[in-house]
Parts: C-alpha cells; structure tokens; sequence
C-alpha cells in the first residue's frame, strides 16, 4: 500500500521531529508498571562474566514473554525522513569487527535528521519485545529532553504505534542531564502524541548498553488503556543530534530486533 506507507511516513517524521516544550508527567518519574506495581522504568543488568564490552541490559519493562518469532531490523532499512530532515544526512552504516551498526555524528550548525524504519508487519499486533544496542561517544551541550536544557540527544530511539491516522510515540532517550527513568509529556496534537523517557543520562562514553522493552506494555504504561486495546506497532526511530544546543553529539546503534 504504497500511499498509506507514504503517509505514514510524513506523519510519523512529524511525530519524531525536534521542537516544543516537554510537559512533565505525573510526578516526572517512572510510570507505574502495567500490573499496577511501582517498578523502575528501567534497571541495569550486571555486566557479562566474560569481560566483554557489551555493557549492562537495561529493561524498560521486563518482558513477560520473550516471544516465539524475532526479526532482526537491516540497519539498511532505516532510512532520512525527508520529509522533516536536514539536508545533510550525517549518519552511515560502519563496521567494528564482527559489529554493523548506524553511527550518528551530528556537528554544528547542520539540521536534525531522522531516521525510520518500519516494522514487520507480523509483529503489529503481536510484538512481545524489541531490543536494541547502542553507546555515545559525545554528549550534546547542557541537554535534558524533560528539562530544564536543550532538547538534544547523543542517541534516542523510538517506537511507533499507529491508531487510524494518529501516529503515538515513546522516545528513549540517552541525554546529558536529567534524572534516568523521568518521562514527560513532548507533544500532543490531532494526529500524533508523543512521551519521552530518559533512560540514559551522561556516561558512560564508549560503551555498549542493551535495551530491552515490551512496545505494548510501555504504551499502556504512558498512554493507559488496555493491552488487547494498544495500536499497531508499526515503526522504529533513531535520532542523534545537537542542533538545539548547537554543539556536537555522537551515537552508534546496533541489533535492532522485534520479538513476537
């Protein structure tokens, strides 16, 4: 459905895009878990035995089901929201090793850009998880996307729900100040919502951290009802900039993956 795809995309850039200012959350801190228990919006898993550099998981919600399906996301399937970019597309996929990943350097005075990427279409109804990987190497001036602070990033990522023509967002967020866990309210309109989380704020630099979220349990968590009710997940974002606070910022990401 090439027009449906393509409207998706226009509003979905403008879902994602810079600007406004966040409203806090009730108390701006962790939402309560989905059962209705106080748990963390996120917390650190201890590090591998072995010693290797892959950093601590971080788990939005721990997952109730891992899921008997996965779909690893081609990191060549993200693609500039042209819609809603800047002219100058700063990422690029590198290679490490055995490790592919998208490495964003955003450098003063250039424009935000936006990558997308949608989902397998198996998965809109059914996702049970979605993890990803991804470190900074340089963290924007003075941001904090909850303020007070610029609304910049070294990494964020998004998820996507669609419900008819509105498009609903949670942005995670690895930003320069701020409190890990607070979210707040960043946009709300006609056709699209979205709820940022700090979930990473400052160091460490230079190193890998795993992600781990249940997309459907989050989105009950931020914009309530019911799970059988939460929309189709239909996208994946990711943006690092620095364009707000006009300073540089760096961030990787890697092992996108959709479980259901």
């Amino acid at each position: 459905m090439p027009h449906a795809s393509h409207l998706l995309m226009v509003v979905l850039a403008t879902a994602l895009a810079d600007g406004g200012t966040p409203s806090p959350s009730i108390g701006a801190t962790p939402a309560a878990a989905v059962d209705g228990t106080s748990a963390p919006a996120m917390r650190a898993m201890p590090a591998p035995a072995d010693g290797s550099s892959s950093g601590p998981v971080i788990r939005a919600v721990a997952a109730s089901a891992i899921g008997e399906h996965q779909a690893v996301v081609p990191l060549e399937k993200f693609k500039v929201f042209t819609q809603d970019s800047g002219p100058v597309n700063y990422y690029e996929v590198v290679s490490e090793g055995d490790i592919r990943m998208i490495r964003g350097v955003y450098t003063p005075p250039l424009g935000n850009v936006v990558l997308y990427a949608e989902t397998p279409d198996k998965a809109w109804h059914t996702v049970k998880q979605v993890s990803w990987r991804w470190r900074v190497h340089a963290l924007p001036k003075d941001a904090n996307d909850c303020g007070p602070g610029f609304s910049d990033n070294a990494a964020s990522v998004f998820l996507a729900f669609k419900a008819g023509i509105k498009i609903m967002v949670l942005k995670y967020a690895w930003s320069t100040l701020g409190t890990p866990g607070t979210s707040c309210v960043s946009s709300r309109g006609w056709f699209f919502d979205r709820d940022t989380i700090l979930l990473r704020t400052g160091g460490p630099l230079n190193v890998w951290e795993t992600v781990e979220v249940d997309p459907r349990a989050e989105f009950v968590k931020h914009y309530g009802g019911k799970l059988q009710d939460v929309p189709d997940f239909v996208g994946l974002g990711l943006m690092t900039d620095g364009d707000n606070s006009q300073s540089p910022a760096e961030g990787d990401y890697a092992d996108f993956i959709v479980r259901w």
